[in-house]
C-alpha cells in the first residue's frame, strides 16, 4: 500500500509548469506532511495524485503507483473506479464534499461498495470518525451539521470504500482548537488502524509537526527541502524552510513574527536558477547560475540549496515583545459593554457579557465554533440588535442598530471580516471600493479622497500600483490587507476583526499581525475574535473565554494562558497546537503529547 510518486509534473496550457518534476514515498500506514504558501502548487499535486487536473492545467509526466498499479496510466472507467475505493481525497471545505439536498445516511449509501449497503455499515463508519448513527442524525441534511461534523462525516465518505491511500487537503483550517484536536486525533488514528498512506496538506508547520512523521516542502511547485518532520524543524536546511517557521507565533511566548519579504512567484515568472533566490537573505549570483539539485545535507534530509551549511550556522532569534500596556496603568476606555444579552428570536445565546476595552489595547474573544464569539462581534459593530444591555463609546450610548447611530459613531468602530474573498465587490477595482468607502465617511474632493486611499494603502503595505486591479488579481493576504485598509479610511478608534487570520499562509498571517500591532501601538482599539491561540499569545493585552455565549475566564492574556483558571480554558490550551522549538520532538510521537499545554 506504499504511495509512489515520480517526476510528477503538471503544466497549464501556457506551458509554464505548475507543478514541476515532483517525486516522493509515502510507505503504508504512515503520513506524510505537504506544507508550502498559496501558489506553491500543493493542491495541484493533491488532485494529481488522483489523475486529475483543473481546467486549464494537464498532467503532463511522471508516475503515480500505489503498489503496483499507476494511477496516470488509467483512464477513463478504469480510473474513476481507482478513486475512491484505492486513493480518496478530502476537501479543504467539507460544504463542497457534501450534497446540500441530501440527507447523510443517503450520502454515506452512495460511496458504500454496492455488497456493503446496509445500516449496520453506516453505524460501523459513523462508530470509527466518533458520530451518531441514530435515525435521527442519519436524516439531517449538512447545513444542520456543524463544522467539525461536517469534516467527519466527509471524512467518513473518503474511508467508506477502505481505500489504500488518502490525500487531505487542509482538512482543519477554520476549525476551532477543540474540534482540530478531534479531526486530527481521528485521521493519525484510521491511518494507522487501517494501513493508509497518507498525505496531509497544510499551511499550519505546528499541524504537520503534530500529525506527519514525515514532511515535504513544496514552493515554486517544486520540492525544495523533504525529511522526517522533526529533522526538517529542528534544523531547517532551506532558507524557504527557515523563514516559515520564523513567521509562525506560538501559544508559549509572545515573539515578533518575521514575514518572508517579497510574495512567492507565479508561474510565469519564477526567477532563474533557485526558484526561492529572489526572497532568499542567502542569495548568491551563484544560486542563479542554474537550478540546484536536491541534495542529502548529512542530517537526514534533503534540500535544494547550494548553502546549507550557511543557513545552518545563521542564528535566528526570536524576539519577546513585551506587553503594551504595563500593569496598574489606567488607559482610557474606548468602549465598555455592560450586561449585554443576546438572543436569536427567542432564543437566548449570549449571556451576561462586560468587558473594557481600553484605548491602544487588544482584547481577544475565544472559544469554540458556536461560543457566541462572532455574534457578539456583531452585535458591537451593530448588525445584531436583538440584545439587551449597554455600549458605551466613550461613555456615550451606543445603539445596537447600526442604522440609528450616528455617522461619527458608526465612522469610529469599524469591522473587518473573516473571509477576504467575500469582503469585496468584485465587479470593483480596488480605487473604486476604496473611493465609495472614503465618500461615504466625508471625504469628498477629488484630491483628498486620493490622499486618504494611498494613505491607507501604504499604512497597510500594499503598492499603489495595485489600485486598479479587481480583487481576483490579488492573494489572499492582499485582499485581508486592503479590507483592513478600507477600515481605516473611516480613521476608526475601535477595530472589530472577526477571524482575519484563519486562512491565511503562516507568513501572510505573519504580516497581518505585525501590521496590527503597528495599529495598535498608534492607539486603535481593536476586538480580535479568533480561534487561534497563538495568534492570542502574538498579539492580544487581554483574553475573554466564551463557552456557551457566557465568559468563562478573563484576564491579562499572560496570565490566562499562564495559569488557566477554568476547565474549559486548560481543556482549549491542552488542544492548541503549538510548533516544538526545540526540535526534541521524535517522528511519530503521538498527538497527546505534542499539543501546547
Amino acid at each position: 500500500m506504499t504511495l509512489e510518486v515520480k517526476g510528477l509534473t503538471v503544466l497549464a496550457s501556457s506551458g509554464h509548469a505548475i507543478v514541476d518534476d515532483v517525486s516522493f514515498t509515502v510507505p503504508q500506514g504512515t503520513i506524510m506532511g505537504l506544507v508550502g504558501e498559496s501558489g506553491s502548487g500543493k493542491s495541484t499535486l493533491a488532485l494529481a495524485i488522483l489523475g486529475f487536473a483543473r481546467a486549464g492545467a494537464r498532467i503532463a509526466g511522471g508516475e503515480v503507483r500505489i503498489d503496483d498499479a499507476d494511477v496516470l496510466a488509467l483512464r477513463g472507467e478504469a480510473l474513476r473506479k481507482e478513486r475512491g475505493s484505492t486513493v480518496a481525497y478530502i476537501p479543504q471545505d467539507p460544504a463542497t464534499a457534501l450534497n446540500p439536498a441530501l440527507s447523510i445516511g443517503e450520502q454515506l449509501l452512495e460511496v458504500l461498495p454496492r455488497g456493503a449497503r446496509s445500516a449496520q455499515q453506516i453505524g460501523k463508519i459513523l462508530d470509527a470518525v466518533g458520530l451518531a448513527s441514530d435515525r435521527k442524525f442519519l436524516q439531517r441534511v449538512p447545513s444542520e451539521l456543524s463544522g467539525g461534523q461536517q469534516q467527519r462525516i466527509a471524512i467518513a465518505m473518503a474511508i467508506a470504500p477502505r481505500p489504500r491511500v488518502l490525500v487531505l487537503d487542509e482538512p482543519t483550517t477554520g476549525l476551532d482548537v477543540s474540534t482540530q484536536a478531534l479531526v486530527l486525533a481521528l485521521i493519525a488514528e484510521l491511518c494507522a488502524e487501517r494501513n493508509m498512506a497518507a498525505v496531509y496538506i497544510s499551511h499550519d508547520l505546528a499541524v504537520v509537526a503534530q500529525i506527519a512523521a514525515e514532511v515535504t516542502v513544496l514552493y515554486g511547485g517544486t520540492v525544495v527541502e523533504t525529511g522526517p518532520t522533526a529533522a526538517v524543524l529542528a534544523r531547517p536546511a532551506h532558507p524557504y524552510t527557515r523563514s516559515l517557521l520564523r513567521a509562525v507565533p506560538s501559544v508559549a511566548e509572545r515573539t515578533i513574527l518575521r514575514p518572508i519579504r517579497g510574495v512567492a512567484p507565479g508561474i510565469d515568472n519564477r526567477p532563474p536558477g533557485c526558484v526561492f533566490s529572489d526572497r532568499c537573505d542567502f542569495a548568491t549570483d551563484a544560486c542563479r547560475d542554474g537550478v540546484p539539485q536536491l541534495r542529502q545535507t548529512g542530517a537526514g534530509t534533503a534540500a535544494r540549496c547550494i548553502r546549507v551549511q550557511e543557513v545552518w550556522d545563521a542564528p535566528a532569534p526570536i524576539v519577546a515583545v513585551p506587553p503594551r500596556l504595563a500593569d496598574g496603568v489606567d488607559a482610557p476606555v474606548a468602549l465598555a459593554v455592560r450586561d449585554l444579552n443576546i438572543r436569536y428570536g427567542t432564543t437566548p445565546v449570549v449571556f451576561d457579557v462586560e468587558f473594557d476595552l481600553q484605548r491602544g489595547s487588544c482584547l481577544a474573544v475565544v472559544g469554540e465554533s458556536g461560543s457566541g464569539k462572532t455574534t457578539l462581534s456583531r452585535c458591537l459593530i451593530g448588525l445584531h440588535s436583538e440584545a439587551t444591555g449597554r455600549m458605551l463609546l466613550d461613555g456615550q450610548a451606543l445603539d445596537g442598530r447600526s442604522t440609528r447611530r450616528s455617522k461619527d459613531q458608526r465612522r469610529r468602530v469599524q469591522y473587518v471580516f473573516q473571509n477576504p474573498y467575500a469582503s469585496l465587490h468584485p465587479r470593483r477595482t480596488i480605487r473604486k471600493s476604496l473611493r465609495l468607502a472614503a465618500r461615504t465617511f466625508g471625504i469628498t474632493r477629488p484630491s483628498e479622497v486620493t490622499a486618504a486611499i494611498e494613505d491607507a494603502l501604504t499604512r497597510v503595505e500594499i503598492p499603489l500600483r495595485l489600485m486598479d486591479r479587481y480583487p481576483n488579481e490579488l492573494s489572499g493576504g492582499q485582499r485581508q490587507r486592503i479590507a483592513i485598509a478600507r477600515a481605516l479610511l473611516a480613521q476608526p478608534e475601535i477595530l472589530i476583526c472577526d477571524e482575519v487570520t484563519s486562512a491565511l499562509d503562516v507568513s501572510v498571517q505573519a504580516s497581518i499581525v505585525e501590521l496590527l500591532r503597528k495599529l495598535l501601538a498608534d492607539g486603535l482599539a481593536m476586538v480580535f475574535v479568533t480561534h487561534n491561540l497563538a495568534v492570542v499569545r502574538s498579539i492580544a493585552d487581554d483574553i475573554i473565554v466564551l463557552r456557551s455565549g457566557r465568559i468563562v475566564e478573563r484576564g491579562s492574556a499572560d496570565a490566562v494562558l499562564d495559569d488557566p483558571q477554568d476547565p474549559y480554558t486548560r481543556a482549549l490550551l491542552r488542544d492548541a497546537i503549538d510548533l516544538p522549538r526545540s526540535g526534541d520532538i521524535a517522528p511519530g510521537t503521538t498527538t497527546e503529547t505534542r499539543r501546547a499545554g
